[in-house]
């Protein structure tokens, strides 16, 4: 069939909206109609190649949408229904899913590699075989992806906000709650108030944190960090420092998240020096894949017991954790409308992605 996708050609440059083929879903594969897909800040990562991916490739891997036609072997998931794309998958049987980190599943090991899990594509344009971020690209009206790339939600869930949950709000959520392990009570720094940053700050609200301070440089973003639940902002770590020693009268933050746009070997030492003993710093941020180095206190690290966690999907298991969301969000405990800053057509991706490096979204979002 023909769809249209927005595919990068190559690095640094922009995304190109065209028409593409696309191949019908093979064993243990189901193609999905898409509603809507947020534009995420990882997606920047592979035009400026942060994130190391082959080219050509159709972007977008935070999405939700209809299941128009189920491959061989699929009986759990029938067309009609709705689900949300998840960017890592979960076999189910292997080790770590057996131990319920289904977001370090053995599957995942794919996601980087541009072809389905068999090895094979299922775009193509221009004459070449296009990858699939993350084995997904939702930059697409339709879509063919891996069974279990897929966890399906209740009928009647608007489909355009639960796209979000895909990825920034299980990661951030989860940076918070699961590999933050946020208690009621606590003090929590979140560093980077973007798609990402928000849903740790209203994970920590709904963990029951009692001080939660945003940090980020942007005014519209502090401002907009109240609403998830932030108690109080600062523009740098340097200023949120002298203010968690007021607040917490010196002994620190519990838990620090960076949710940067970009993790800079820098931070992790700001980080560090606003937790207190026991306190965990938790990267959710990608870093440069050529830096190799961080500082820090190393006294420190051992005498107060410092923890430096890294946060993939935020230590979510999705089976499990995309419905609790959902169910969060019709409770009215968890935000998403309010995520969603502008809305954009597959033609305006472009747009939507100067107006995320600007500063002016939270998150974008593209409705077909």
């Amino acid at each position: 069939m023909k769809t249209r996708a927005a595919v990068l050609w190559g690095l640094g440059e922009k995304w190109e909206v065209e028409e593409v083929d696309l191949d019908p879903p093979e064993a243990g594969e189901v193609l999905v109609q898409l509603a809507a897909t947020g534009l995420c800040h990882s997606d920047e990562h592979l035009v400026t190649g942060d994130l190391p991916f082959p080219l050509p490739v159709v972007g977008g891997h935070e999405g939700a949408g209809t299941v128009v036609e189920v491959g061989a072997g699929v009986n759990d998931i029938d067309e009609g229904d709705s689900v949300i794309l998840t960017f890592l998958p979960a076999c189910g049987t292997c080790s770590y899913c057996a131990r319920g980190m289904g977001n370090l599943c053995e599957v995942g090991a794919a996601v980087m590699m541009g072809p389905q899990i068999d090895g094979t594509y299922r775009f193509h344009a221009r004459g070449e075989d296009v990858g699939q971020m993350c084995l997904l690209g939702t930059f697409s009206e339709y879509t063919v992806v891996p069974r279990s790339s897929v966890v399906k939600i209740d009928q009647g869930t608007p489909l355009d906000k639960a796209a979000l949950i895909g990825c920034g709000v299980t990661t951030g959520y989860g940076s918070a709650v699961r590999t933050g392990e946020v208690h009621a009570g606590d003090t929590v720094v979140v560093v980077g108030a973007g798609g990402i940053g928000m849903n740790a700050i209203q994970g920590a609200r709904i963990a029951g944190a009692l001080t939660i301070v945003a940090v980020d440089p942007v005014e519209f973003k502090r401002q907009q960090a109240t609403t998830f639940g932030a108690t109080h902002t600062a523009t740098s770590m340097n200023d949120a420092w002298d203010l968690v020693s007021d607040l917490t009268r010196g002994k620190l933050a519990d838990v620090c998240v960076l949710t940067t746009d970009v993790a800079e070997a820098a931070y992790i030492s700001e980080a560090l020096a606003l937790v207190g003993k026991r306190g965990r710093v938790v990267v959710t941020a990608i870093g440069h894949p050529e830096e190799t180095s961080m500082s820090g206190s190393l006294l420190e690290l051992t005498l107060y017991e410092k923890q430096i966690r890294g946060a993939l999907y935020g230590s979510s298991n999705a089976a499990h954790d995309i419905p609790r969301l959902v169910e969060l969000y019709n409770s009215g405990s968890l935000k998403l409308d309010e995520l969603i800053t502008r809305d954009y057509s597959l033609d305006q991706i472009n747009q939507g992605y100067e107006d995320m490096r600007s500063g002016r979204n939270i998150r974008g979002l593209i409705r077909f």
